[in-house]
């Protein structure tokens, strides 16, 4: 797929610097935003309809936040390729809605490095559920676009301005490239924070 529809978004982010700009861009022009935590209370608090990943998925965010959007409902969503017939009936099948947008930036864990937390307290700042959701969008980029980051927010709306709610391909694979290069940072940093003798 060329041009894909941006219709259906999930906004998942620590740094909300940008969100309620982006994300008001997105629901004027009739995406549907899915949200979680803090995030969606942000986007609450702007008088943007939002869904919660919990009503999606039927199921409530448990273990301290430790598991919320690791659900079929999430990840089915985004990783069916919407060029393939069989995935899409399996949506179908399963009741599973696509995304079109995983807009995701991950837990500050170089800020708890500087903080000095103990290490028990350092590791609940390692995010899991938000690099799942990165790599399976960046993996499937044909079918998704994936912003790693807010610096990303003002380039994803402008093409989307000139596509009409749509993002080329070309634009969705070098998103993937800054997914994955996003994610090996931060488990570089991660590898160096826990590695003996550091």
């Amino acid at each position: 797929m060329d041009m894909l529809p941006i219709r259906r978004a999930i906004l998942s982010v620590t740094d909300k610097t940008g969100l309620v700009e982006f994300a008001t861009f997105l629901s004027q022009n009739g995406v549907e935003l899915v949200s979680t935590g803090g995030t969606m209370k942000a986007l609450q608090a702007a008088g943007l309809p939002v869904t919660a990943v919990s009503d999606v998925t039927g199921f409530p965010e448990i273990l301290g936040g430790r598991v919320k959007t690791l659900h079929p409902k999430i990840h089915g969503g985004i990783l069916a390729n919407k060029d393939l017939p069989e995935h899409m009936a399996t949506l179908e099948e399963k009741g599973i809605k696509p995304f079109d947008l995983v807009c995701v930036n991950l837990y500050d864990f170089a800020g708890a490095v500087e903080r000095k937390l103990s290490l028990e307290q350092a590791v609940e700042e390692i995010d899991i559920g938000g690099p799942c959701m990165i790599r399976a969008a960046a993996k499937n980029f044909h079918s998704i676009l994936v912003l790693p980051g807010t610096k990303w927010y003002a380039t994803a709306m402008q093409e989307m301005k000139e596509h009409g709610m749509k993002v080329s391909l070309d634009f969705r694979q070098a998103m993937a490239s800054r997914a994955f290069e996003a994610t090996s940072r931060y488990d570089a940093l991660i590898t160096s924070y826990l590695r003996p003798g550091a």
